[in-house]
């Protein structure tokens, strides 16, 4: 197997990435650093703290330049960070000296990394939205065709009351429809641009410090957070907790339906699933259980994106590497997550006469909860609840059904609604309805 199954030719189908993928790779990051740098110069050029024709150069270079990323590789490991190989390799492609030496002027390596992460997290967080927009879409869909489809509520993994199919889709939706909405302030909030300098305190940068932190930000399209951030990591961890927990919402699609397709249920059939290679009964709920695996994975960088969040000093290498070695499976864990997901949407296909055996079976026990309200109509509430437990009993060791029993011992209620799994549902079929109506509004 190959180091990780995400972009490996082999289980790639199986945990797809997407264009997310293109944003963490050497390339990626070599043309994200030297937007930076560009910029910088720019920014710098305008507010005449280098030569302005100077500035030009060096923008008009950042843009043109090629640099492999394979010749970097003996500096990174050198220095432990890429960027003094880069801007190396930068002033030998410019040729031009005279402009070159202002290249990375009064900046960190901190400072370049950071930034460019930001460039392409901001990106990831596009695609992320795209294709979320998509899922919720797809659920709002599915909630609201199947509002009024009952079928059995499960807690414990046991029958509990009726409830309907619409609004177990909108219980999966409302937690990423939340996702979605906390979109706009996690971009305000940590999509920073970084220019502090080699200890925070830009003292490199010169008395216009604070205006080309804040020129450089307006020219990539990031946030000022108005003051350094080198060993405040709160920016990232905000952002891996969104994409960690758009997995987790995802999940919790993915495990319900797992149960809801396993044979004995097999109340939602999947359009597509996987077949096994021994047994040609089968139908494995291959899409779900990529989606819980898949939120292990990203759980597990989570908690090693925080263990690595605390920075000793001024600059931490350690963390900072720990750091490296997290987000981006973590991102790209989401982002298969992603694509996994919006293929299952489609294919859900939810089986009314088998939910409709779920609520018929077990002798209508699920219907006592309200059994037991409707009997508190005509006696004391404690004794209703005992009447209903005597009756479950009874139906357990005879065989009767619990509809039955309690017409036979109270004939003078009208008892047929409480056993209608239609006219039990509660709010279920408005809140299918609601979450439908709030993804489109």
């Amino acid at each position: 197997m190959a180091v990780s199954p995400l972009g490996s030719a082999i289980y790639g189908g199986l945990f797809p990435t997407g264009e997310t993928a293109r944003l963490f790779t050497d390339s990626a990051e070599v043309r994200a650093m030297l937007l930076v740098e560009g910029a910088l110069a720019r920014v710098q050029g305008d507010l005449g703290v280098i030569p302005a024709d100077s500035a030009a150069a060096i923008h008009r270079a950042a843009m043109e330049a090629q640099i492999d990323p394979a010749a970097l590789g003996a500096a990174t490991a050198a220095n432990g960070v890429v960027v003094p190989g880069l801007v190396a390799a930068f002033r030998r492609e410019m040729g031009a000296p005279e402009h070159a030496q202002y290249v990375h002027w009064g900046a960190t390596s901190q400072d370049i990394i950071d930034t460019a992460l930001m460039l392409r997290l901001g990106r990831a967080l596009d695609h992320a939205e795209d294709g979320l927009k998509a899922i919720l879409q797809d659920l709002a869909a599915l909630a609201e065709a199947h509002a009024d489809l009952p079928m059995a509520a499960r807690t414990y993994g046991q029958h509990a009351t009726p409830t309907t199919f619409g609004a177990v889709v909108a219980g999966w939706g409302w937690p990423l429809l939340d996702l979605a909405r906390a979109l706009p302030a996690l971009r305000e909030g940590s999509l920073f641009v970084s220019l502090s300098g080699a200890a925070g305190t830009s003292s490199a940068l010169g008395p216009k410090a604070a205006e080309t932190r804040a020129g450089l930000a307006r020219a990539l399209g990031l946030q000022d957070p108005g003051r350094g951030w080198h060993t405040d990591r709160g920016p990232v961890l905000r952002i891996g907790d969104w994409f960690a927990g758009l997995a987790r919402g995802l999940a919790k699609m993915g495990a319900d339906l797992g149960d809801l397709t396993m044979t004995g249920i097999g109340e939602v059939r999947l359009a597509g699933a996987g077949a096994s290679s021994t047994m040609p009964q089968k139908q494995n709920p291959v899409a779900p259980s990529a989606l819980v695996a898949l939120h292990a994975q990203v759980q597990a960088q989570a908690g090693a994106l925080g263990a690595a969040a605390v920075h000793r000093g001024q600059r931490d290498g350690a963390a900072w590497f720990a750091e490296w070695l997290a987000l981006p499976p973590l991102v790209l864990g989401t982002a298969a997550g992603l694509g996994v997901a919006r293929r299952l949407a489609d294919a859900i296909r939810p089986d009314a006469k088998a939910m409709g055996r779920a609520l018929d079976g077990g002798q209508g026990l699920i219907h006592a909860e309200a059994l037991s309200f409707a009997l508190a109509a005509a006696l004391p509430r404690p004794d209703a609840q005992a009447a209903v437990k005597r009756l479950c009993a009874e139906a357990g060791g005879t065989g009767a059904r619990l509809g039955d029993l309690a017409a036979r011992d109270f004939p003078a209620l009208d008892l047929a609604p409480v056993f209608d799994p239609a006219r039990q549902t509660g709010t279920a079929p408005a809140d299918a309805r609601a979450f439908a109506a709030a993804v489109r509004g």
